[in-house]
């Protein structure tokens, strides 16, 4: 009993650092895709339909006695969702890695669990104490957070020579003139819009995670819910690639290269997959706890990137970067309380939440009981959130 209770606190952890190793290889192929032409609105559909053709099976199968009715309210939410990750924060995303580095725009989106506290401060899903230290934690968090990513943006600094890459060892003269080269080309009107653009992914993306929160609470089907996202995801950013890409068709074709590897991999691992893993860990921990592993996500993509893209890391970044990760560690221990609360009170509350079965039994009132009874205890839930945390 021992053992399972161990296991069932590590599965949300283990879960996050497996999915920050899959992002970091679709963030290493898609820049490369993108950088050999291919249209990054093409990708986001194509990514989008393999995650459909992936996850819709899996549906049909394992939540068919489970799945709740469709209501108007419930498929607007879902649209909504559809909105705002498959149509603005993929798109959005894409273009701004294009525009910067994989490694750079990796690193800015770690003010992702930044943004989704403040949108759910705003939301009221929370409420701080201020006299309390864990409530402290949060603000300090979220300050060092935008700092850092304000320092990523206005200070770029000298070129970061890794071990690994071979101008370490062989342009070490040529150090000082690489970093002027960047700094120039990195300055312009381009890289602002792509800063513009990673910014705007991770304000999309954090309104995903708390509209999908929410989402699950009326519809606890966390596969059908990604199969749906996907699938009208599929859909809507189809239509907007036909009307930027109406010009040129021939983007829409593509071999047996790095360009079908980028769909398939992205569609399978964070589409399809992640959208799964992301909803039962959210109903679980909450938005924010799934945000907070960004970081790892931001050191494979560095390391990757560096190897595989040749891409140069400055000075800047690499502060930046340290000073999101000393906010965001301040932020994830302020919210370790919320969960230590949990279960407001109830003898065996806490372990239920931590279970995360692949799909969660109905209640005897035929709701499903995951992440049910969670009140966090620093931060004052309102009453019409008491009933599943996040």
């Amino acid at each position: 009993m021992g053992a399972g209770k161990v296991l069932n606190e590590v599965k949300p952890y283990l879960y996050m650092v497996l999915l920050m190793v899959g992002f970091s290889g679709m963030y290493i192929v898609s820049v490369a895709s993108l950088r050999r032409g291919m249209s990054h609105f093409v990708i986001v559909v194509y990514r989008n339909f393999v995650a459909t053709v992936l996850m819709t099976p899996f549906a049909l199968i394992f939540e068919r006695g489970v799945r709740p009715k469709m209501t108007p309210m419930i498929f607007l939410k879902v649209m909504g969702l559809v909105l705002l990750e498959p149509v603005l924060d993929q798109n959005m995303y894409y273009l701004g890695a294009k525009l910067t580095s994989a490694g750079f725009a990796s690193a800015l989106v770690n003010i992702l669990p930044a943004v989704t506290f403040i949108m759910a401060l705003l939301l009221r899903m929370e409420k701080l104490r201020l006299r309390s230290l864990h409530s402290q934690a949060k603000i300090f968090g979220t300050v060092c957070t935008v700092a850092g990513a304000v320092l990523m943006v206005l200070y770029h600094g000298p070129v970061v020579p890794f071990p690994w890459s071979p101008s370490a060892h062989h342009h070490a003269s040529a150090a000082g003139a690489a970093a002027a080269a960047a700094a120039s080309s990195q300055s312009g009107a381009a890289w602002l819009n792509g800063v513009a653009m990673v910014i705007g992914s991770c304000v999309c993306w954090a309104g995903f995670f708390i509209l999908q929160s929410n989402t699950l609470q009326s519809y606890p089907a966390e596969i059908s819910l990604a199969a749906l996202i996907c699938g009208l995801g599929t859909l809507a950013s189809g239509a907007v690639a036909l009307v930027a890409e109406r010009r040129d068709m021939s983007v829409w074709v593509i071999g047996f290269d790095t360009r079908l590897f980028t769909v398939v991999y992205s569609g399978i691992v964070c589409s399809g997959v992640a959208f799964y893993v992301q909803g039962i860990v959210t109903r679980v921990r909450g938005p924010v706890f799934v945000t907070a592993f960004q970081p790892l996500c931001m050191i494979f993509t560095t390391i990757m990137g560096s190897t595989i893209l040749k891409e140069e890391t400055t000075m800047g970044s690499v502060i930046g970067a340290a000073i999101i990760v000393v906010g965001l560690y301040a932020l994830i221990w302020g919210k370790s309380k919320d969960h230590i609360g949990g279960g407001g009170g109830k003898p065996g509350a806490g372990a239920a939440i931590t279970e995360l079965p692949l799909t969660s039994p109905p209640g005897a009132n035929g709701k499903h009981a995951l992440g049910c009874g969670h009140v966090a205890a620093d931060v004052e839930t309102p009453a019409a959130m008491t009933k599943c945390a996040y």
